[in-house]
């Protein structure tokens, strides 16, 4: 008699299983990594539907062996040109899932340990890219303020500009993150479920507490909502931004030569900070960066600092001197 095979493990219950407990419950994380690794493993699921040609319900740990996440890997690359972060980013959700597998189903050990073996891509580090203060200044003035949604978007961007925050923090903002007085802050809950208040300049204070005027009377309203009432989109807060830049730009001809995207209002306020002496460690408490290391990005980015280091050194190597002239007809000349 032939020995019978023991069945497969299927990847339905144990994708079920690392989503609703492990993720949300034994880690706790937070709705948008939760939402980053969902969509992690559509586009799995996806590809290998259409390279196998099986249901997504019928697969099991031993289709997704280390060969064909590379291959999926690859195709992320390749076909929806993702960079090597992003690249990074998937196979992070892919891994942390397989260290599940490796515990719950001894028997999938060997796939499991091939797959945590992949290699994550070293990337290159560019130099943080960030707006001037002029350049700010004509996006905000780029919004109608005679509009609704023009007043909306001023008291966005300008948000954005001010605290250096998240897109997604600002988006989830309510009525009830904000104290206004003879101190106006902002309170975010960030990366790591981080807690951190934020001031506020006057004028800001001014904006937003003449926007939140226009809005429900509600501590729970939404701040910044989409013309049906509910929270802004990433997309949408990016498509308010690019209108703005594309009317700007009529008046300040730099910014067509600059790629501008919501993330570097955050960028644009910690090097603004920089340049005006504020110390690292006070900058990374405003962003709320988990380390300051993340910080020292922008020191690295901003010129002006290492100009001024290279002030305080003298230059290498013997002094020039000057020349002067050994000949009359010469000294004459120079003298002219």
């Amino acid at each position: 008699m032939s020995e019978m095979k023991a069945p497969q493990t299927l990847v339905g219950p144990l994708l079920q299983s690392f989503f609703m407990e492990h993720l949300c419950h034994h880690k706790r994380l937070s709705p948008q990594t939760v939402k980053s690794y969902r969509d992690t493993f559509r586009l799995l699921l996806q590809y290998l539907q259409a390279t196998m040609a099986k249901k997504p319900s019928t697969l099991a740990i031993a289709d997704l062996d280390a060969p064909v996440i590379l291959s999926f890997l690859e195709s992320l690359e390749q076909h929806r040109h993702n960079q090597a972060q992003s690249r990074n980013v998937r196979l992070t959700a892919i891994r942390s899932f397989f260290r599940l597998v490796a515990i719950r189903d001894p028997a999938s050990v060997g796939v499991a340990t091939r797959v945590l073996a992949i290699p994550l891509k070293r990337i290159d580090q560019h130099l943080v890219g960030y707006l001037t203060r002029p350049e700010i200044d004509a996006i905000l003035a780029a919004n109608n303020l005679t509009a609704w949604n023009g007043r909306r978007d001023h008291a966005l961007l300008l948000s954005l500009y001010n605290t250096g925050a998240r897109v997604s923090e600002i988006i989830s903002l309510r009525r009830s993150h904000f104290s206004f007085g003879v101190k106006s802050f902002v309170q975010f809950k960030g990366k790591g479920r981080k807690e951190r208040a934020v001031p506020l300049w006057h004028s800001t204070a001014r904006a937003l507490q003449a926007w939140l005027c226009e809005l429900a009377d509600s501590s729970s309203a939404v701040v910044f909502p989409n013309a049906r009432g509910s929270f802004l989109t990433r997309d949408g807060v990016n498509y308010i931004l690019q209108q703005a830049v594309e009317r700007a730009a009529v008046t300040y001809p730099s910014l067509k030569n600059k790629r501008v995207f919501p993330h570097i209002f955050r960028h644009s306020c910690a090097l603004h900070l920089l340049q005006s002496g504020v110390d690292i460690a006070v900058i990374a408490l405003w962003l709320g960066h988990e380390s300051i290391q993340t910080t020292h990005g922008y020191i690295e980015a901003d010129m002006a600092i290492k100009e001024r280091a290279l002030q305080k050194l003298a230059p290498a190597g013997k002094p020039i001197t000057r020349f002067k002239a050994d000949d009359a007809l010469l000294t004459f000349l120079a003298s002219l």
